[in-house]
């Protein structure tokens, strides 16, 4: 007979006794499947006798009889507890076998009961945001047109930082040539700190057609090991100076940055406005939704499945561990006391972290927000253009590891808070 005990609306045991009358049918059972096909020297095949097999296969027979009676526990524990979704693996706490069999019990983990009314909104303030000023506006486009400025010949006398100067240059180590240390007409901006620290500096208030040498040191961690950390002297000759042209601000500039034949200046104008706004807005929402988060987390209260906390709790644990120095990280390991004693730091910040995860859920159905599949593959696929990897390698990374749906419910979440913030924000 089973039996389930509910502890409350996420935790449940499911307990029974798995009887040797039951166990011995099963291993009958078991037994004659085996023998109808196994091989055995001197018998026929499906001609095993079943004793045969008993005795050759008992092991086997006894772990299989008792894993199949142990589901069957678990699938009639769990029809009883009604219309539930289990989260993670049921887990077996006792497993006690005596002469009259086995006694079994099986902790199962739901989804809670939650009863989400509209108190939530009282979570969300009012919300002001900045405007967007005239001067911003023109800033930002005057930053646009130097991205998009082109270069001309200049008619400056001496070099000065920003410009970019046209040079042919020549290295040497201990008075030997570098191996590609040298180029001619290489453009290099001034001041850019595109080249060793040091070298743009000494090439300032140079005249067009002047050779000067200058001496620099390779950082201790440059990426060529051969010159990491030695002096090197360079002769170069300044060849051009060129200057930067910033672009026009009008339509053209407006078609290019935009990528649309049809663009005007109003409407790069009205481009940066937006992306100005929602740089602002974005900083203004983010400590709102901190607020927001504690207050969700004092407001409701919910049953936890034990498994999720302990999972949470050992992901904590684990990024904790990652910044101890090796001697305390030996320690816990050498210590249950000591490593016992630093789980229970976090278990609170973790029941936090996952209760948290059950109520922005519950929001997120009710205000209908959700993020779909497209949405999620083009999260990760910008995610990797910036990060500059395969995109497809990224979505593998991703599905591997487990943390699709850790970035799914991350996505729900940032999508459910905008959405509340935007509809308290003020006209």
């Amino acid at each position: 007979m089973v039996e389930v005990q509910k502890i409350d609306s996420a935790n449940s045991v499911i307990k029974a006794k798995i009887d040797n009358e039951t166990l011995e049918k099963k291993k009958e059972k078991i037994a004659k499947e085996i023998a109808k096909k196994a091989k055995i020297q001197g018998f026929r095949p499906g001609k095993v006798p079943v004793k045969v097999v008993k005795k050759m296969y008992a092991d086997e027979i006894e772990r299989d009889a008792v894993s199949e009676a142990v589901r069957e526990i678990l699938d009639e524990g769990i029809k009883q507890l009604g219309a539930v979704d289990v989260i993670g693996e049921p887990q077996v706490t006792k497993f006690d076998k005596k002469e009259d069999g086995i006694d079994v019990e099986i902790n199962v983990y739901t989804k809670p009961e939650i009863n989400i009314d509209d108190s939530y909104k009282e979570c969300v303030p009012d919300v002001e945001l900045p405007e967007v000023s005239e001067e911003e506006i023109q800033k930002e486009l005057e930053n646009i047109a130097k991205a998009e400025s082109t270069t001309k010949i200049s008619n400056k006398e001496t070099l000065e930082k920003g410009d970019i100067a046209v040079i042919d240059f020549k290295g040497y180590i201990n008075g030997k040539p570098m191996e590609n240390g040298s180029a001619e007409s290489y453009p290099l901006e001034i001041g850019s700190g595109s080249f060793i620290p040091g070298f743009e500096e000494q090439l300032e208030s140079m005249k067009v057609g002047e050779t000067r040498k200058i001496k620099v040191m390779f950082p201790e961690n440059y990426g060529a090991k051969e010159l990491a950390g030695k002096e090197a002297e360079f002769e170069v000759t300044l060849q051009e100076i060129q200057e930067k042209v910033p672009a026009e601000i009008n339509d053209d500039l407006a078609k290019k940055y935009l990528n649309n034949e049809n663009a005007t200046v109003e409407d790069l104008k009205e481009y940066v406005k937006n992306s100005i706004l929602q740089k602002k807005k974005a900083e203004t929402y983010a400590p709102l939704k901190e607020k927001i988060l504690e207050c969700l987390v004092e407001k409701y209260d919910i049953d936890l499945p034990e498994n999720i906390v302990e999972q949470e709790i050992e992901v904590i644990v684990g990024n904790e561990a990652a910044k101890l120095t090796p001697a305390e990280l030996k320690e816990l390991q050498t210590n249950p006391e000591k490593l016992e004693e630093f789980r229970n730091k976090f278990k609170d910040e973790a029941k936090e972290r996952v209760k948290l995860t059950f109520i922005i859920d519950a929001i997120a159905k009710k205000e209908g927000v959700e993020v779909s599949d497209e949405e999620l593959s083009q999260i990760i696929f910008y995610e990797a253009l910036m990060q500059g990897q395969n995109p497809q390698d990224m979505i593998k990374y991703y599905q591997e590891n487990g943390l699709i749906p850790v970035l799914k419910m991350n996505l729900v979440e940032e999508k459910l808070l905008n959405k509340l913030l935007d509809e308290k924000v003020k006209s």
